[in-house]
This record gives C-alpha cells, sequence and structure tokens, in this order.
C-alpha cells in the first residue's frame, strides 16, 4: 500500500482530482483496459430467484460460514443481534432506495452525511472485487489492492481513485471477495472500537443488496450500499459462482453513481 495517498499530497480537493483525472488519461495511453469500455446491461433479478430470497440468504450464511467467522461475531452479543435480525426480516424490505443508492437504518443522503461530520464516527468502506479490472496487480478475488497511483491500471481504476481520495483518519477501506468476509470484518470493526458509531459504505450487485440487507441490519450499523451495473449477479447459481472467484463478466459504478460517491468523501475530508 502506498504510503502517501495521491489526496494528501494536494492542498484543495479540485487540484487533487484534476491531477488523478490528467493521471488516469495519460495511463489510458499506456494501457488500455477493454473491459471497462465493454459493459453489458444485464436483466435484473429473475423471478425464480427472487422467490423466497431472505430464506435462500440465511440458509447460504449458515452453510458456507467457514471457520464460524460470522457465528462468532454474532454470539458476543446474540440477544441484540438476534431482535435486530428479525426486527428487519419481517419488514418487506431490508433498505429504503434512491436510485442506485440502498440505505440501512437511514433515509436518505444528508442523514448519511450528518453521521459522517460527527467526531466520533467511523467509516468502513467496502468494494465488491468484481469491478476491480480484469488487469488489476492485486488480482481480482483477493481482499488486496495497492491503489500505486503510478501503476497505470490503478490510476484508471475507480476503486483506485475512492481508496487515494479516502482520508487515513477514522476510515477503513476494504476489497470484498465474499459476503462471509465482510461480515466478518465488520463483527470485528464493532469490537475493536467499542466507543465509535460505525457506518458503512460498500458496493455490491442489487441481489446481493437484497439478501444481505437484513444481515447488515442485524449488526446495527447504518449505512449505504451502492448497486452496481454492468454483468451482475441475476441468478443463485451466478452469485455462487462469483462467491467463488469465479466472476468472467466485470462489473462498474455508474459515473453519476461515482460523482456521488466522491462527493461524500469529499464531505467527509471537509469533516475532519
Amino acid at each position: 500500500m502506498n504510503k502517501l495517498k495521491l489526496w494528501d499530497g494536494h492542498k484543495t480537493w479540485e487540484e487533487a482530482e484534476n491531477a488523478w483525472d490528467h493521471g488516469a488519461k495519460l495511463a489510458a495511453c499506456q494501457i488500455e483496459i477493454k473491459s471497462l469500455k465493454t459493459l453489458p446491461n444485464m436483466p435484473g433479478i429473475t423471478k425464480a430467484t427472487a422467490k423466497n430470497l431472505k430464506w435462500k440468504s440465511l440458509w447460504w450464511m449458515i452453510r458456507h460460514d467457514k471457520d464460524n467467522a460470522v457465528f462468532k461475531g454474532f454470539i458476543r452479543h446474540p440477544f441484540k443481534h438476534l431482535w435486530n435480525y428479525f426486527k428487519s426480516i419481517f419488514k418487506d424490505k431490508p433498505f429504503t432506495r434512491e436510485e442506485d443508492f440502498f440505505f440501512y437504518g437511514i433515509e436518505s443522503t444528508q442523514e448519511f452525511e450528518k453521521l459522517l461530520a460527527q467526531p466520533n464516527t467511523l467509516l468502513v468502506t467496502g468494494f465488491s472485487y468484481c469491478h476491480k479490472p480484469f488487469e488489476c496487480p492485486s488480482k481480482r478475488f483477493t481482499p488486496d489492492c495497492i491503489h500505486d497511483p503510478e501503476n497505470p491500471v490503478c490510476r484508471q481504476c475507480f476503486i483506485g481513485k475512492v481508496m487515494n481520495a479516502l482520508p487515513s483518519e477514522n476510515t477503513i477501506p476494504l476489497v470484498i471477495p465474499t459476503i462471509h468476509y465482510i461480515g466478518a470484518q465488520i463483527f470485528k470493526v464493532i469490537e475493536q472500537f467499542p466507543g465509535k458509531q460505525v457506518i458503512f459504505l460498500i458496493t455490491a450487485c442489487e441481489m446481493t443488496l437484497q439478501m444481505f440487507g437484513d444481515w447488515g441490519n442485524m449488526s446495527g450499523i447504518r449505512g449505504i450500499g451502492v448497486r452496481l451495473d454492468g454483468r451482475i449477479c441475476n441468478t443463485m447459481k451466478a452469485f455462487e459462482l462469483s462467491e467463488q472467484g469465479i466472476k468472467p463478466g466485470l462489473t462498474v459504478v455508474t459515473q453519476p453513481t461515482q460523482d456521488k460517491i466522491l462527493e461524500l468523501i469529499r464531505r467527509t475530508r471537509a469533516s475532519l
């Protein structure tokens, strides 16, 4: 991981972003990432998959919880987590939605910004591995990300841009290979920082945001799930393969949503 993020070397946000974007254009002249230019729109979740999705999620979490990573987090406060889970599971949907933003425990971007501004807030950012470029120097199906601004692939990657824009203080950036990985990491952060108000900003396909919203609510933290576009998972089979690292297609955060995410990070830096 680079010691100095590109944003830390500039006086203003505009100066840093302009420098990043200029470098991205130069990097594209060195290495053209074709996968970022050919992103078909996939249909949404199929009707067969959408049926009983909450119970499919429960069975998936139980059946694939290797080393009981999520269960260990759950059992530290079983009654609180069970209560939160049941409150969420009996709702029609575990979230409210505004375009690509899925809100959990909050109602709007403005409410999220108010949480960001509070001095005891700790922001967990998570990026699904499936929108890493195929040429990623850290490989795709890993929790690793070097986000090196000197690397031409990182320079063209939205994850690399956000990683360099995030402040070092009160933020924990993660790359997410599996749903159990992020679940275990969230429980770990809550235990490590008991005095902090933990909130999250995580990218995922719409199917994942619907399947596992109840589990996020169970942990008791609030935040935003960002819907991915492109080669998303829209069936259980595609999701199962993705959780094994078999993801031949690429997903992407749409440009308008990228702008919204960067604006939230800009406000995060300004609040410190």
